[in-house]
């Protein structure tokens, strides 16, 4: 009886494994052609573009990293998505603290905004607001570019945190409360703390976001000792991508890998924290 239950079952579930394993194709496919890619020589890569490589040359990663000029890119977005986690998780953290837990007046409505605003395209504000950068000294400026960046991310910021703060037990704060601490006290020393799965959260995709970033990075870092990862990819891709198919791959792989690495070890702490703010919030 138990063997014709679970004969049921698994069959019932097939069509769901079957699509899973189609995801799974679409989603890594194209990543192992690209690390296949990037160990081929130009000829090997021309005539085999999506089979092994018949001989692998890891020549192509130090010789990428030098034209793609990432020993100057990398820190620079580091730079970038350093300050723009930090300014985004402080800033809206206690902003996300204020909506949630003091009953500040119109709340509602500030939290309805955030949401539409974080869905604006940023695209609407950059001719008046390169004009404003540019008088106020600003372009070519990696401090600039971390103000306009914790901008653009802040409404998603507060609206996770919002929301998971929301789930938060009052006692925590009224207990907090009476052993003297103040809102500063209660925000920094029992919210963050219990909230943390949701700033790590948020401190990730805040990360992928400024990582992959190109608009804004291209309009207000027209340097080259100022590029980007991906504006400096962009740059030699465009120079190398007829010329050379194992060289531009190895350069994709340079900057697409920290960030893998840096999600693929914090995955379960990230959809934790989306999951349990959009549904409990």
């Amino acid at each position: 009886m138990r063997h014709k239950i679970s004969s049921r079952r698994t069959n019932s579930l097939l069509p769901n494994y079957v699509i899973v394993m189609l995801l799974v194709v679409f989603a890594i496919g194209p990543l192992i052609i690209l690390l296949f890619n990037s160990v081929k020589s130009p000829s090997d890569a021309g005539q085999n573009l999506l089979g092994f490589p018949r001989e692998i040359v890891w020549s192509n990663f130090p010789r990428a990293w030098t034209i793609g000029l990432f020993g100057t890119t990398v820190p620079n977005s580091l730079i970038l998505m350093g300050g723009t986690v930090a300014g985004t998780l402080s800033l809206g953290g206690m902003a996300a603290y204020s909506i949630a837990k003091l009953k500040m007046p119109g709340a509602g409505l500030l939290t309805m905004y955030m949401l539409v605003s974080s869905s604006l395209p940023v695209q609407l504000f950059l001719v008046p607001l390169f004009f404003m950068w540019r008088k106020l000294d600003l372009v070519n400026n990696l401090f600039g570019l971390i103000i306009i960046y914790v901008a653009t991310n802040a409404p998603f910021a507060i609206f996770l945190l919002r929301a998971y703060m929301v789930q938060i037990p009052n006692d925590f704060e009224d207990a907090a409360r009476v052993d003297g601490a103040g809102e500063w006290g209660v925000f920094s020393h029992v919210v963050v703390p219990l909230s943390w799965p949701a700033f790590l959260t948020v401190g990730l995709v805040v990360s992928l976001n400024v990582w992959n970033e190109f608009l804004l990075a291209s309009v207000f870092l027209t340097k080259q000792e100022l590029f980007t990862v991906v504006t400096s990819y962009y740059s030699f891709s465009s120079a190398y991508s007829g010329r050379d198919w194992g060289l531009t791959s190895a350069g994709a792989v340079i900057m697409i890998a920290p960030l893998l690495i840096l999600f693929l070890f914090l995955q379960r702490r990230f959809i934790e924290g989306l999951t349990q703010g959009g549904l409990k919030g």
